[in-house]
């Protein structure tokens, strides 16, 4: 009888582990934090999952139409979700980085437009030149 006992105490012990491992993960949860209070351009469900298809048609509405929005722009999403701190949107606890390094998703934007609000208003942060491409 002592050794069933054991063994029941040994499964209940390892199937305790298991959940507890279960519950925490090996990649840090993103810093999902609105800097800005009011609501967002679209609910946050509808971001979470589109955003990158709403800043892909602003580009397009913009480069080839010359039609400006603040609805669905880039400048709109780092000026509200700028980290206060650090003035930012990238960065451990960023608001894009966070969500993208958790995703495993590579973000370009900012290879040519500001993450930060303050350094692109004080022209800290020059856009780059675009690359050519072969035509």
């Amino acid at each position: 009888m002592a050794p069933l006992v054991a063994a029941l105490v040994a499964l209940f012990a390892i199937a305790g582990l298991a959940g507890a491992a279960e519950s925490s993960t090996r990649v840090a949860r993103p810093a999902i934090k609105v800097e800005k209070a009011g609501a967002c351009v679209e609910p946050t469900d509808e971001m979470r999952r589109n955003h990158m298809n709403m800043l892909f048609q602003q580009r397009d509405q913009t480069v080839h139409l010359g039609l400006r929005s603040p609805r669905h722009s880039l400048k709109g999403c780092v000026d509200c979700h700028a980290n206060p701190a650090t003035g930012s949107v990238l960065g451990k606890d960023g608001f894009c980085e966070s969500c993208h390094a958790y995703a495993a998703v590579k973000i370009d934007c900012f290879e040519c437009h500001s993450s930060s609000p303050r350094r692109a208003a004080a022209g800290l942060e020059p856009i780059a030149p675009m690359k050519a491409t072969a035509q």
